[in-house]
């Protein structure tokens, strides 16, 4: 005990120098650190059935409260939440208003983080429990079953939480040591409303630095618990911290679709208009606060009169109750560690109430205008022209959507079912070209195939790329098999607007050398369009389907059976016909490279059916 108090009073007698400030963003790193790996826990051993709950969304702007809240207070976190959200308002699963309930529900929330440190925070020493808590959950990483290996880094995820708060809590310079700093501090406190606005401002530049308003409100409360700041200008940082917030959603849909603009843009104008309302009645809402807090523990506003005091009166006792090196054997002294830590406990109990009431209050006065929010974010982020959104190529991931790697498979399924339904159109648009007699038409008909085929190949890279940067985090084996099993898709989908492209180049080579077909031949070729249409639709329902069986399979292939045999039959036949002088040789060429393209192409859709029931993703 003694020689704790020396060092602790050796380090107290020096300025906070670089190695502190090391010290304390690392801990503040550990802290965060222990957030996304607890969060990363629960999603991958939760998340389907947080994406079924999600799904299964009503109109019931209640619902979506009570939905967003939930989901984030088992998460941990209110940004993936939102990356779920965008996810299903992109697949049509939710609408844009279903989402706004959503996010108003996933900010109450987040404030389950602030009531977890401060309860366990000052109440008990959980950080003591922290490393058998590791201790407990490195075995579960070595298990075969995912759903432990999540566990796992969820109990150690949890435990590097209260470490990096813990050593965040004894990281912070002490007042004796670094008294100028804190007269200087001091001066800004004093400035009544424009310390408010000043201190909001901090905060919300703190959290949009760090990107945790979680890790925000750890370090006002360590500043407020230490005597730093009064309550009230704690408040008011983790006020900012709402705000600041936003800068999650917002980088991330920079590079995102529309949708992902619009509940960005929609988050960012919750928070904003709720902290403008706060601002204005700011100081009845302090009073409104402390009275509760009074009322059901105890007064935050006496901490930092009673700090203030003892730095005056007795500094050295306040450095060894900061260090936990306060001899507890004397009853004055463990009394008035007593005090302390019930002092410090009422302001944790303060700075969480604040943040919870204040989100509550802000969804029951906004929730009544959820259309208008609808509108207002609709204006505010406009869609593009068609022509720009099919240059837009990606619809649902981008680079900076990534939450967690278990999300992000979801995404890249969506934009894999828009791939292909992409190249559907690309068929159809070649039968139209096939019929076109008019040659402005058909150059411009051609050009747009052209432009599809150029789509489709950087559609191809994308979503390679975006499910290469997925299979850089965390994975399950069933997610890597499901990774594998959709790079394999693509390549095969890639390989049909080929096709696509190829039987438009061919047709433009029949116009350039003035070929017309006859109606045998162009009845034939109708057919031979009409099975390949078949199969590629429904490989494409089979892309939209958690299920797959052995007679949806098999269906496609007959379809490819019926398209090979269909081929053969007609290059028979096409023999048969130049011999006779049907049709020149020249003709027939063409019409057999038609067909040709036409059976390759039914061989690509085939490919995809069966890969997708070789994944466990879709199941026989």
């Amino acid at each position: 005990m003694q020689a704790n108090k020396i060092r602790y009073h050796q380090k107290s007698i020096m300025k906070f120098g670089l190695l502190e400030i090391l010290t304390l963003l690392g801990s503040v790193g550990i802290f965060l650190y222990g957030m996304k790996l607890m969060s990363e826990g629960l999603q991958k051993a939760a998340g389907d059935k947080l994406r079924n709950i999600l799904a299964m969304m009503t109109n019931n702007r209640i619902v979506g409260v009570l939905t967003g809240f939930f989901i984030t207070v088992l998460i941990q976190s209110s940004s993936a939440t939102t990356v779920m959200i965008v996810s299903f308002v992109n697949a049509g699963l939710l609408s844009l208003g279903q989402s706004m309930a959503v996010i108003m529900g996933a900010n109450v929330g987040t404030t389950a983080t602030a009531w977890i440190i401060s309860i366990f925070g000052f109440k008990i020493n959980i950080a003591a429990f922290s490393v058998p808590l590791i201790g407990f959950g490195v075995p579960l990483l070595f298990s075969k079953k995912n759903v432990h290996k999540s566990w796992g880094e969820f109990l150690i995820g949890f435990a590097f939480l209260f470490l990096g708060l813990d050593y965040l809590n004894h990281s912070m310079p002490d007042l004796k040591s670094n008294s100028e700093f804190f007269a200087v501090l001091q001066n800004y406190t004093q400035m009544g409303f424009g310390s408010i606005l000043l201190f909001a401002f901090i905060g919300m530049v703190i959290t949009m630095i760090i990107q945790s308003s979680s890790a925000t409100f750890a370090l006002v409360l360590v500043m407020c618990s230490k005597g730093w700041i009064s309550f009230e200008i704690a408040a008011a940082m983790v006020l900012g911290s709402n705000i600041g917030t936003c800068i999650t959603p917002l980088i991330a849909s920079i590079s995102g679709n529309i949708w992902a603009k619009r509940a960005a843009m929609g988050h960012l104008l919750f928070n904003v208009l709720g902290s403008i309302w706060a601002l204005i009645l700011y100081f009845p809402f302090i009073k409104l606060i402390s009275w509760i807090s009074v009322s059901l523990a105890g007064d935050p506003n006496t901490l930092f009169d009673f700090v203030r005091d003892l730095n005056t009166t007795n500094p050295d006792v306040l450095d060894q109750l900061n260090a936990n090196t306060l001899d507890l054997s004397d009853p004055n002294n463990k009394a008035l560690a007593t005090q302390f830590g019930n002092l410090q406990y009422y302001v944790s109990f303060g700075l969480s109430m604040f943040h919870t009431v204040f989100n509550l209050i802000n969804i029951f006065i906004m929730i009544w205008f959820t259309k208008a929010y609808v509108y207002i974010v609709t204006k505010l982020v406009s869609s593009k022209d068609l022509e720009d959104e099919e240059e837009s190529h990606l619809t649902f991931i981008s680079s900076g959507m990534l939450s967690t790697a278990e999300l992000s498979i979801v995404q890249a399924s969506k934009e894999i079912i828009l791939y292909s339904q992409r190249t559907q159109r690309m068929l159809s648009m070649v039968r139209d070209l096939y019929h076109e007699t008019n040659e402005v038409e058909f150059v411009k008909k051609f050009s747009r195939i052209q432009k599809y085929e150029n789509i489709s190949d950087r559609m191809e890279v994308e979503i390679a790329t975006y499910l290469a940067k997925v299979s850089e985090g965390r994975l399950s084996d069933e997610s890597k098999r499901q990774i594998q099993t959709k790079l394999r898709i693509i390549s095969e989908i890639e390989s049909i607007a080929d096709s696509c492209y190829n039987l438009a180049r061919t047709i433009h080579r029949r116009n350039d050398g003035k070929i017309v077909f006859t109606e045998d031949i162009n009845a034939n070729v109708e057919l031979m369009f009409n099975l390949v249409e078949s199969a590629l639709a429904q490989m494409a329902a089979l892309l939209e389907i958690d299920t797959i069986k052995v007679s949806d399979v098999n269906k496609t292939q007959n379809l490819e059976n019926e398209i090979n045999n269909f081929r053969n039959q007609l290059k028979s036949q096409n023999i048969l016909d130049v011999n006779d002088g049907k049709y020149p040789y020249a003709m027939s060429v063409v019409y057999m490279d038609i067909i040709v393209e036409c059976e390759k192409l039914g061989d690509y859709i085939v490919n995809v059916v069966e890969s997708l029931a070789d994944s466990r993703l879709y199941k026989r």
